[in-house]
């Protein structure tokens, strides 16, 4: 099982977060953090890296269903959502699976808000 959704799109990459950051909205979800990683490395360590952004991103309903099933969810959220330069004018966009990342609590109520937010991040991958 993949842990991912991804899909690479021909645009620049500060349009792109633009875009990925309107389709999530689409979706019913906001971006409460935005990690610059390339700015972070060449900050910290000194380090050259591509064009690299982690949004992570909430959609309120579905983490107060995932906070009333298990109460330490919470460490895992919010979703992850990548959008990383690959080539000039291509972009790829990549999501947390969160039937992956949180299948192993072994909570069926958890389980079905995982598979819903799943199909949200899925559909909004596949709209890019």
């Amino acid at each position: 099982m993949s842990y991912y959704f991804s899909k690479i799109v021909a645009m620049p990459f500060t349009a792109a977060i633009d875009h990925v950051t309107d389709k999530l909205a689409s979706k019913g979800f906001g971006v409460l953090t935005s990690i610059d990683v390339q700015q972070t490395m060449k900050a910290k360590l000194g380090a050259d890296f591509r064009p690299y952004v982690i949004l992570g991103a909430c959609n309120p309903h579905f983490a107060w269903r995932a906070l009333q099933a298990e109460d330490k969810i919470g460490t895992m959220l919010p979703c992850n959502v990548i959008v990383t330069e690959v080539g000039p004018g291509k972009v790829e966009v990549a999501a947390v699976d969160p039937v992956a990342s949180m299948g192993a609590i072994g909570n069926r109520e958890l389980a079905q808000v995982a598979n819903d937010v799943r199909r949200l991040l899925e559909e909004m991958v596949r709209e890019l």
